[in-house]
């Protein structure tokens, strides 16, 4: 039977050519043969042709459920149903297309269509319905001793992991286009087959994966490591299709386009072979006047091109009953395109072009630059909030004239009101962005007047969604950062020297900077962390277009008494250094904790509540100490300082629960309960566990274990047992392991010497696959031989790859829970250090869900009367209180606390002004002070994105709400240079980040 080769395929984890299958199965399969080469209609001889009789091979049935099977055993039996229902279906459903359209047209006389576009139209479906009915008759026979193996995953891996299955796929999709194309000719051309199509049209699904089924198999069983590697495979060639679906569609869209383009410049640059279609939509342009009411609007297709922005209509034509059965292209007319450079996002606050340029509206009409969209009600509530600002920067000058001195009136108090006015207008300002979130407003430069001065007009987009208007400014903003030079190209394929086109989703080098000031050059980098702080200040489109929202720590050492650590925020497209701190010993390694959560707390079994200490920062240094300090913003506040009890040099820090590990240069690991009642680290609570005579380089969090590497093994320690199991990773005892990243199922582990790179299962500790990462010689500093991994991330289906020669290379892997094997090929970046490179840290943040809804004001923006009003809130700004208490009761709005960092006058000098005499000692504001961490979140007051720290979002409220994710990832090494003959590179001696920025995924 040919479930049986398949089968025994699985086992062996053979992954078959095409060849070898043809081979394997003709040899053995007698209703196997090879097409007749004579037939004219199909398209290619190479394929098998399966002739599945239903008495020979029935359809899959599972067996009665027998008793005795626990809870998890059922729910996979339910899966494996609906694995063979959907199976069924879509084999049903290939089948009545061939049936039911293919064979009647065949037979057509006279005919409908021609031999000829027969073929095309069905190109490839007679292959996919063999690839599913061999897996049919596989699938039958493991279903049948179900009760007895419950093993499916190998039959995944066995059967769609051959090259026959994608090659198949493939030609379907890249076909697609043309297929549909063709139906579209024919039905407006021959009503015979609109007709025919009406009476036979409907659709069928994809297949099913086994996803549900890994998710309820236990750890342990014999099915688990087959159901996550065929999880990968079938990640693998989704991934594939999808990328080969997108590029067939773009392509068609920049023809579509083409076509339509009467300007032979124009017509030019679209069919030029550099053009990429990054992002198309149709949109809704939108005429405001001078007081936001809509005068007009009108659908356009806007395209997105690397290098381009156009705008076009949408001229729809052909029959309506046609669209309902096939999409019909629409035909365009270029309204303007603009270089992509010229164009702007213009929001709130930016109103004010850099250059003197005349603004005009689309429809023609001059307008001034600061015509607002928003609820006027808000606009209003602005204006006055900026009036407020400069009649009390007035009485602030008139107060620093006064001739007395009083604790509550003076120049700090009037300078407090100042800072705190300015907040509620960065307030209001966000409220009017988050009002117009789905309108996308652009400046594109026009033509000159007729003075010759250049002339820009604003356009207004209104978009379907929230998500799309952030799409649309984060996507605008990278395909810029794509024109810099150092992204052109930014990465290239070694292994098709270099033919390979890095699609746009690949990393843009956003920026290099220098980490340390040219005085303290002297320093090493050690280590680096991201600290994630959400900002409730930062605008719509500033998020859209920011780095992951946090600070950037990285840590350096100089000699035996001297380590650094540098802060900066990412609230901005660039990293900014914020503040940095010396310590009394070089700083080794950084470890990011999270506040103890519900779940860890009840694991202390404890009825005490333990006070909320916030995140933490723990620092591990030279000469054995630990630092814990507080992670809001920048406070950098040391809540605890511990050494541990060997003094030896802390290696690595890692998180596990309630216990904080630290591997030590003696071969031992400390590990640390919290302190009781407290919720910090109990020194006195150490325990130590030897892992060997080496070093202690890595710690891994895996589920409740924690992987650390010494020499050329790795133990598994347990949870709160400490029970350990050591398994050997390199045959070679000199060589050690240098760093473990986990994705998935699978643990990526790189070595002291030599380029190679080897993945272990994390439940059966097998060895899965070993790769080698190769550079070309031209690459290579004089004097540079073999390559030798430095630094390992995994971040968004990508293994980066940091080498001592300051060389980056990104490598695919899976993204979802299953093996994360390497089968595509790995780009090199041409952005390099000098030196090696030092870490490597992926920064990532979720999107406030405020960005996402879309408010009440949005809609009622078009009507004259405006939106409602909205009370001035601050639930996360600690710094701005609503008035208790208030004598006018009958106000319906409460007024606000004007006050920002002052929280008390009792410390200035001078008495206090006031008429109530009886009251001036009384502190009643002394409730408002605030402790010494809150105190220092106000510290920089010239840098608004660092002022709030907003409310964190529970893990509950995420999970069920839409997620837009935004990341990036940093290096840092010696140097910055670019991989190419004539390239400007930087002081190798001066240490550098270099930013890589990825576009935002939702």
């Amino acid at each position: 039977l040919l479930s049986s080769y398949l089968m025994k395929a699985a086992r062996n984890g053979t992954k078959d050519g095409l060849e070898k299958t043809k081979i394997a199965m003709m040899r053995k399969v007698p209703f196997l043969s090879k097409k007749d080469c004579t037939d004219g209609i199909e398209e290619d001889s190479g394929y098998l042709d399966v002739t599945v009789s239903e008495l020979k091979h029935p359809p899959p049935q599972l067996s009665p459920m027998p008793d005795g099977l626990s809870s998890q055993q059922v729910v996979r039996r339910h899966i494996l149903g609906s694995i063979i229902q959907s199976e069924r279906s879509y084999l049903d459903s290939l089948k009545r297309i061939l049936l039911e359209y293919k064979k009647p047209l065949m037979e057509a006389e006279p005919r409908i269509l021609s031999l000829k576009k027969i073929q095309t139209v069905f190109y490839r479906l007679k292959e996919i319905l063999q690839c599913h009915s061999m897996f049919q008759i596989a699938l039958a026979s493991r279903v049948a001793e179900w009760d007895n193996t419950e093993k499916i995953g190998d039959l995944f891996v066995a059967s769609f992991s051959k090259s026959m299955v994608l090659d198949v796929y493939s030609d379907y999709i890249n076909n697609f286009t043309n297929a549909m194309g063709l139906i579209k000719k024919a039905c407006m051309s021959k009503p015979a087959f609109l007709e025919f199509l009406k009476v036979n049209f409907s659709t069928y699904k994809s297949v099913c994966v086994p996803q549900d089924m890994l998710e309820t198999t236990p750890v342990g069983h014999q099915d688990r490591l087959p159901l996550q590697l065929a999880l990968t495979e079938l990640e693998t060639l989704a991934e594939k299709l999808n990328e080969q679906k997108r590029l067939a569609e773009q392509l068609a869209e920049i023809q579509q386009l083409t076509r339509s383009v009467s300007d032979r410049n124009l017509s030019k640059q679209l069919n030029s072979d550099q053009k990429q279609l990054i992002l198309s939509e149709t949109l809704i342009e939108t005429v405001f006047g001078e007081k936001g009411q809509v005068l007009k609007s009108k659908e356009r297709k806007v395209f997105l091109l690397n290098d381009m922005l156009v705008c076009a209509n949408i001229n729809v034509k052909g029959p309506p009953d046609i669209s309902s059965l096939v999409p019909i292209g629409p035909k365009y007319a270029v309204k303007w395109s603009a270089p992509l450079l010229q164009v702007q996002v213009v929001e709130v606050g930016q109103e004010t072009p850099q250059r003197k340029d005349s603004i005009y509206q689309q429809s023609g009409k001059w307008t001034a630059a600061g015509l607002f969209l928003g609820p006027p009600r808000l606009y209003q509530e602005l204006q006055e909030l900026q009036h407020d600002l400069s009649v009390v920067e007035e009485v602030t000058l008139l107060v620093g004239t006064l001739q007395g001195s009083y604790q509550n009136l003076n120049t700090t108090v009037g300078q407090d009101w100042c800072m705190a006015l300015q907040r509620l207008i960065r307030i209001k300002e966000d409220e009017i962005q988050c009002a117009n979130k789905c309108r996308l407003r652009l400046m594109v430069p026009g033509k000159p007047d007729k003075s010759g001065h250049p002339v820009s007009f604003t356009v207004v987009f209104s978009t379907p969604s929230p998500i799309s208007k952030i799409s649309w400014v984060n996507r605008l903003h990278l395909a810029k950062i794509a024109l810099r030079d150092e992204n052109l190209p930014g990465w290239v394929c070694v292994e098709d020297d270099e033919k390979t086109k890095p699609p746009f989703w690949c990393p843009l080098l956003a920026c290099q900077l220098p980490v340390f000031t040219p005085k303290m050059q002297d320093l090493k980098l050690q280590a680096a962390l991201y600290n994630p702080v959400h900002c409730s200040l930062l605008g719509f489109s500033a998020a859209s277009t920011s780095l992951p929202q946090g600070y950037l720590w990285v840590a350096s050492g100089g000699d035996d008494s001297h380590g650094q650590v540098e802060i900066f925020s990412l609230n901005r497209p660039t990293p900014r250094s914020v503040k940095s701190f010396s310590l009394g010993s070089p700083v080794l390694c950084l470890e990011y904790i999270t506040e103890p959560s519900t779940e860890e707390e009840l694991e202390t079994q404890t009825s005490e509540v333990l006070p909320k200490i916030g995140n933490t920062i723990c620092v591990g240094l030279l000469d054995g100490n630990i630092l814990v300090y507080g992670s809001v913003d920048t406070a950098a506040q040391c809540l605890l300082t511990f050494c541990n009890p060997e003094g030896c040099p802390v290696l690595c820090l890692k998180h596990s629960a309630n216990f904080l590990f630290a591997g030590l240069s003696n071969g031992k690991v400390a590990v640390y309960n919290r302190k009781s009642g407290e919720g910090l680290w109990d020194p006195d609570s150490c325990r130590h566990v030897v892992i060997g005579c080496a070093p202690v380089l890595k710690l891994l969090q895996i589920d409740k274990c924690v992987w650390a590497s010494c020499a050329n093994q790795v133990s598994v320690i347990e949870g709160s047992s400490l029970r350990t199991q050591s398994f050997e990773v390199h045959p070679d005892p000199m060589v050690s392991v240098t760093h473990m990243v986990r994705a998935g199922g699978g643990v990526w582990m790189a070595f002291s010497e030599g380029s190679s790179l080897r993945l272990f299962h994390t439940e059966t500790l097998e060895h899965l696959q070993e790769i080698n990462i190769s550079t070309p010689s031209a690459y290579l500093s004089p004097g540079q031989k073999s390559v030798c991994v430095t630094s390992l991330l995994i971040c968004q289906g990508l293994l980066w790859v940091g080498t001592a020669q300051g060389i980056i290379v990104t490598l695919p892997v899976p993204r979802l829970e299953g093996i994360p094997k390497i089968t595509g090929k790995g780009m090199t970046s041409l952005n390099a250090h000098n030196g090696p490179v030092e870490f490597l840290v992926a920064t990532s943040s979720i999107l406030s869900q405020d960005f996402l809804k879309r408010d009440s004001p949005t809609e009622g923006v078009d009507s004259s009367g405006g939106g409602e009003d909205k009370k001035v809130t601050n639930s996360s700004q600690e710094s701005l209180q609503q008035a208790d208490g208030s004598p006018q009761a009958e106000d319906k709005t409460k007024g606000v606390l004007l006050q920002y960092q002052l929280r008390s006058t009792s410390q200035l000098p001078g008495k206090l002004l006031t008429a109530r005499l009886e009251e001036s000692s009384g502190s009643t504001q002394d409730s408002l002070e605030h402790t010494l961490e809150d105190g220092s979140i106000y510290e920089l007051s010239d840098d608004p994105e660092v002022w709030v720290r907003g409310p964190g979002q529970s893990s509950k409220e995420e999970t069920r709400r839409e997620k837009v994710t935004s990341a990036a990832v940093i290096s840092g090494g010696k140097g910055f240079r670019r991989l190419a003959k004539s390239s400007n590179s930087h002081d190798s001696s001066e240490n550098m980040l270099m930013v890589w920025q990825l576009p935002i995924t939702v």
